[in-house]
């Protein structure tokens, strides 16, 4: 077996259940040969999705549903159905994701000609063919800086280049990483839920030697928040940051840091007042509290 795909599910089983569908219809061929297989986690969703999930598995090959029982985030959840996968390669993607063309196996045959290469991020696009920024630069304390002043794309410490090129790291919405070195830096860092746990990983990785390269050529469409809000996104971007921080840089760097998310967390506080913008202050009234 090549590939594992690896799906979480959170109260999206509608969403999952058009991901799971469009695989199925560029890849039956793989899945009936038992060369890839699609491992969907529901994360305690308490709603049908287990069931309805579940209903999938009789018409549709090497499809397994685990249903776990309690919501373990991103990074634990995913941790969870690596170790159930059979694959050579693992492949995380989101639920809010349909893929167009038969871009994996193109991934696959990529990663598997180039050794010293880790991990390959494909690239997402909104529903309008527009490109999302899915690979980036790490944050260093002055990368941080432009990133938090929002000058991620000018920059270019967010970018979705239009050729396959080396990056620092690659977004978990589509997130191939050969299976043995998932395996040799302990899968994703289990203090993470949510945000930030794709670029930690890839610096672990950088760190054993191994390289992040970013792959364009699939037709992937990512709808976005398909199972989070924007608020639940920032606290959780903040908590990751200093996360990231806390395990791989200094305490005085890790001080700033906290520092300049703090600091703009309390001007959008006091903007929100001002403007009478409920979601502003609150949103950063939670990030102040981090």
């Amino acid at each position: 077996m090549v590939l594992s795909i690896i799906i979480l599910n959170y109260k999206t089983k509608d969403l999952t259940t058009a991901c799971i569908n469009s695989i199925v219809e560029q890849y039956k061929k793989e899945l009936d040969d038992n060369k890839f297989e699609i491992i969907v986690i529901d994360n305690n969703s308490q709603d049908e999705s287990f069931e309805t999930l579940s209903g999938l598995q009789s018409a549709i090959s090497n499809l397994k549903i685990i249903e776990s029982k309690e919501n373990l985030g991103f990074a634990k959840g995913c941790n969870l159905a690596a170790s159930k996968a059979r694959g050579e390669n693992l492949l995380f993607l989101n639920s809010d994701t349909e893929i167009k063309d038969q871009g994996f196996l193109k991934m696959v045959n990529f990663i598997s000609q180039n050794k010293n290469i880790g991990i390959l991020g494909g690239k997402l696009k909104n529903l309008d063919g527009t490109s999302q920024l899915s690979s980036g630069k790490f944050y260093s304390l002055f990368n941080l800086f432009l990133v938090l002043l929002g000058f991620n794309e000018l920059f270019g410490l967010r970018q979705s280049p239009n050729v396959i090129k080396k990056v620092d790291w690659v977004s978990g919405g589509c997130f191939m990483i050969r299976k043995d070195v998932f395996q040799k830096v302990k899968g994703f860092e289990k203090d993470f839920f949510m945000y930030i746990e794709d670029m930690e990983l890839c610096f672990r990785v950088k760190k054993k030697g191994y390289l992040t390269y970013f792959y364009p050529e699939i037709m992937l469409f990512h709808k976005e928040l398909g199972s989070s809000n924007r608020t639940f996104a920032i606290v959780n971007i903040y908590k990751g940051i200093l996360l990231f921080y806390k395990k791989h840089k200094s305490n005085p760097e890790y001080l700033l840091a906290k520092l300049m998310l703090k600091s703009k967390a309390l001007i959008l506080v006091v903007l929100g007042k001002i403007s009478n913008n409920k979601y502003l202050k609150d949103t950063y009234l939670e990030a102040l509290k981090i």
